[in-house]
C-alpha cells in the first residue's frame, strides 16, 4: 500500500486534477456557450462544491472499507472473490481506510482556503483557454488551407474525384427522378448549348478521366 502520507498525498492529487476537469468544463459552458464574462467569484461556490463533493465520496470510500474490515474479521477460509476479504487483509483495510480519510479531510480544507479554490479556478480557466486555442487553430489551418500546402492533396484527389462519381452524383440524379416524379407538371430541364466547365465549383473535366 505505500506510505500513508504519500498514498494521501497521491490521492489529493487526482482529485484536484478531477476537480479542475469539472471547473474547466463549467467555464467553457458559461463563458463560451453562455457568452458570459468570465469572473473568479462566479465560479468560487461551484469550486468549493466540487471539491467537497469529491471529499464525501472518499469518506463513502473509508466507510465502506471499514464495512468490509469487520465482515472480514475473523474468516481465515479461502475467498471466493477479489473483494471478498479475509482476516489476513483487515491490516491493509486499517491502512486503506485512513488514506480515504486523510484525503477526505485535505480536500475539505482545500475547500475552505479560499487561496487554495482562486489557483484551482484560474488553473482551470488556463486550461479552458487553452482548448479554445487549440479548436481554433485547428479550424483556421483547415479553413486556411490551399491545395499546393496540402501534403495529401494530390494523393487524396483521385479518390475524391471518384467518391463524386460513384456517391454524389449518382444521389443527385436519384434525387432529382424523385422531385420530378412527385411533380409531373414540371418543367423538363433543357440541356444547355455547351458544359460549363465547372458545375457547383468542380472541374468537370476532372470527372471524364
Amino acid at each position: 500500500m505505500g506510505k500513508t502520507a504519500e498514498a494521501i498525498a497521491e490521492g489529493v492529487s487526482i482529485a484536484s486534477a478531477a476537480a479542475r476537469l469539472a471547473i474547466r468544463n463549467r467555464i467553457l459552458v458559461d463563458t463560451i456557450a453562455n457568452d458570459e464574462p468570465f469572473e473568479v467569484s462566479a465560479f468560487t461556490p461551484f469550486a468549493r462544491e466540487t471539491l467537497i463533493a469529491l471529499a464525501d465520496e472518499q469518506d463513502e470510500a473509508a466507510a465502506l472499507v471499514k464495512r468490509q474490515r469487520k465482515k472480514a474479521w475473523g474468516k481465515f477460509t479461502d475467498p471466493d472473490g477479489t473483494h471478498d476479504y479475509r482476516d489476513r487483509d483487515t491490516r491493509n483495510l486499517r491502512k486503506r481506510g485512513r488514506q480515504y480519510a486523510g484525503v477526505a479531510q485535505e480536500l475539505r480544507r482545500m475547500a475552505d482556503d479560499p487561496h487554495v479554490v482562486r489557483t484551482l479556478i484560474e488553473q482551470s480557466r488556463d486550461a479552458a483557454w487553452g482548448d479554445v486555442e487549440s479548436n481554433l487553430q485547428r479550424r483556421l489551418r483547415v479553413e486556411g488551407m490551399r491545395p499546393e500546402l496540402d501534403p495529401d492533396y494530390e494523393r487524396m484527389r483521385a479518390a475524391r474525384m471518384q467518391s463524386i462519381r460513384l456517391v454524389d452524383l449518382p444521389r443527385l440524379a436519384a434525387h432529382k427522378r424523385h422531385r420530378d416524379a412527385e411533380d409531373p407538371d414540371a418543367t423538363p430541364d433543357v440541356a444547355p448549348a455547351a458544359p460549363s466547365p465547372r458545375v457547383g465549383g468542380v472541374d468537370v473535366s476532372e470527372l471524364e478521366s
